[in-house]
């Protein structure tokens, strides 16, 4: 089941792509806030003005623009898209963020700490204050308090309180974000330090307003498309965890669309799959302790923003997505190349490595929303050839490794393979890695993956 933020997302996406192929995207954005919360409407906020201004800053970002860089708050939605109309190319997100903070839409939530609820008897024992390591909490007129200038939030108070009085809140973007790139400004809004973000996604999952957009190249990809131009759409192996259909079905109603041609990356997973067992038997024969992989973007970012002398360990094989894009361009000399998948963090190796355009699977199925295009009634797509097994496996955690271990095959080398893997990545990731890089943890083969589960989790996955 979805939430009303994500159904909202999704509503104004197939609105927006509606629009488009009516031609009248120009002459009814401005007339999407009012039509989706009219005056005598309910409102989800504290009005219906302000679940307006939210709507408007989404399409924003629909558009391209990130709600950051508005400098004329009277600026018409209408002049967003004659802008993003006449570019030649989405932003570059290489440098900056796929992310953008919607400040109309953050909640403004305190900021995370220990809190004494109103079940507190006050009782003789008194466990939460003789367990403070810290002597914050006090009894008063028989409730216990906390000295925030002394609390540390180690939660050892939560633990031992018989009433359960005592609770510890969170702020659900800076809970999930593996990195500590989320903060508050001076007046409590969201901000993201691009510095430390590694575009992971999970604050965009996990915020309960919707407050973290994606900047979108949806509409650019729209453009390509109703101009004629040669596009080939690069479909992520987790598809085929998204959809009620089979994968061939999704191919034909992608083709619907207008690409010139639709590929599996999982194709390019194959030629990533064989050149990672070479370097992998190359560094093992050489006598290096260890190698991981590198197909999640997000995971190479951490490296190298925050434990870059761990990147002499990280496999120098490009993604599947990269070699996937070789082989349309191949094929189809000329092409341009979008890559769909679940992924945030794609959009920013996408705009570092040629790839022209990225959708999620949300934008995708909204494409094909707005044009009435039902997957399960068409007919199977005619692959030149499936990828194999192993290559489509690599979107769930260990997939790649299985991938790795069946192209090494026999295991006829001087080394023995002692393949681990990090199923998602958390605030205790770089300690794990760092352990793994000493040796204390053994294993000379590391899968790491950013999502939980692989990228069949990823945050902008179809199905939650």
């Amino acid at each position: 089941m979805i939430d009303g933020s994500v159904f909202l997302r999704r509503e104004l996406m197939i609105r927006f792509v509606r629009a488009f192929y009516n031609g009248s995207l120009e002459t009814e954005l401005d007339r999407f806030p009012v039509e989706m919360r009219p005056r005598q409407d309910h409102s989800s906020r504290c009005c219906i003005y302000h679940d307006r201004a939210v709507i408007k800053y989404r399409l924003m970002n629909l558009l391209g623009f990130s709600c950051e860089e508005e400098t004329d708050e009277a600026r018409t939605l209408a002049s967003y898209c004659r802008e993003a109309m006449e570019r030649k190319t989405p932003a570059d997100v290489s440098e900056k963020l796929p992310l953008s903070v919607c400040e109309a839409g953050c909640s403004e939530c305190p900021s995370s700490k220990v809190v004494i609820t109103g079940n507190c008897r006050g009782c003789f024992s008194r466990p939460c204050m003789y367990s403070c390591p810290k002597g914050a909490i006090s009894v008063v007129n028989q409730v216990s308090t906390i000295d925030y200038s002394k609390c540390i939030q180690c939660g050892k108070c939560t633990a031992v309180c018989p009433y359960h009085a005592i609770v510890k809140t969170t702020v659900p973007c800076e809970n999930a974000c593996p990195t500590g790139a989320i903060h508050k400004d001076s007046d409590g809004h969201t901000r993201i330090d691009v510095s430390k973000c590694i575009s992971c996604g999970n604050c965009f999952a996990k915020c309960p307003f919707s407050a973290i957009l994606e900047r979108s190249q949806m509409l650019d990809v729209l453009k390509a498309l109703k101009n004629g131009e040669k596009v080939v759409a690069m479909v992520a192996p987790a598809a085929a965890s998204q959809i009620a259909g089979t994968i061939e079905q999704l191919f034909t109603a992608i083709s619907k669309l207008g690409f010139t041609d639709v590929i599996e990356v999982a194709l390019g997973a194959e030629d990533t799959t064989q050149h990672e067992a070479e370097e992998f038997r190359e560094r093992m024969n050489a006598g290096e302790k260890l190698m991981t992989t590198s197909c999640c973007p997000a995971y190479v970012e951490m490296v190298k923003k925050f434990l870059p002398e761990f990147m002499q360990y990280v496999s120098t094989t490009p993604s599947p997505m990269i070699y996937a894009a070789e082989r349309a361009r191949k094929d189809i000399p000329g092409c341009k190349v979008v890559f769909i998948g679940p992924c945030v963090a794609k959009r920013v190796e996408a705009s570092r490595k040629n790839i022209d355009f990225v959708l999620s699977f949300e934008e995708l199925f909204a494409m094909l929303a707005g044009k009435n295009i039902d997957v399960i009634s068409c007919a199977p797509w005619q692959m030149p050839r499936p990828a194999a097994a192993t290559a489509r496996n690599f979107a769930r955690s260990c997939g790649v490794t299985e991938a790795v271990i069946a192209s090494l095959g026999g295991f006829k080398e001087d080394f023995k393979l002692d393949a681990k893997a990090i199923n998602g990545i958390d605030k205790k990731s770089l300690s794990m890695l760092k352990l793994y890089a000493s040796g204390k943890l053994p294993a000379n083969f590391l899968e790491v993956m950013c999502c939980p589960g692989g990228c069949v989790n990823g945050p902008c996955s179809l199905k939650k």
